[in-house]
């Protein structure tokens, strides 16, 4: 049977402890993104997550979506988007209650210049006011795209 000295195992765990989260630290960054070995062009996805109840009831019908979708959201982004139906939950920040309710899922793939950022904000901002939300979600990462 083998002994190991208190005071040996005690300094290996210090030791340990120290430069297990520096060696963490500084893994390497993951590779840029390369789009051309896939024959795709860069670009980034937005996905934003609007939710439909204003309040406790659902206060955003399908028609009043479809008029935002169309007068906001299309002018801003005519090449092409994709709408999905959802379930969504989270904490209200008033209250404190959990807050589950259907949502429309809003999907752009688009350049990734400022001035994109610029319309992808001002189509939350404008939900926001628009149907009384304390928050639209948005996701933002690159992604390559080949049409």
């Amino acid at each position: 049977m083998v002994k190991i000295s208190p005071i040996l195992s005690s300094a290996v765990v210090s030791l340990l402890l120290l430069t297990a989260p520096a060696a963490a630290q500084v893994a390497p960054a993951p590779a840029p993104l390369s789009c051309a070995a896939y024959a795709a062009g860069a670009m980034i996805e937005a996905q934003l997550f609007f939710g439909r109840n204003i309040g406790t009831e659902l206060g955003v019908s399908e028609r009043a979506w479809t008029d935002f979708l169309d007068g906001e959201v299309t002018p801003r982004f005519p090449n092409g988007l994709t709408v999905t139906d959802g379930a969504g939950q989270w904490r209200d920040t008033e209250s404190g209650h959990l807050v589950r309710e259907p949502s429309k899922i809003l999907t752009l793939l688009a350049d990734g210049d400022s001035a994109t950022l610029r319309l992808i904000h001002d189509i939350v901002d404008l939900y926001k006011q628009r149907f009384h939300q304390q928050s639209v979600a948005l996701v933002v990462r690159p992604v390559c795209v080949s049409f």
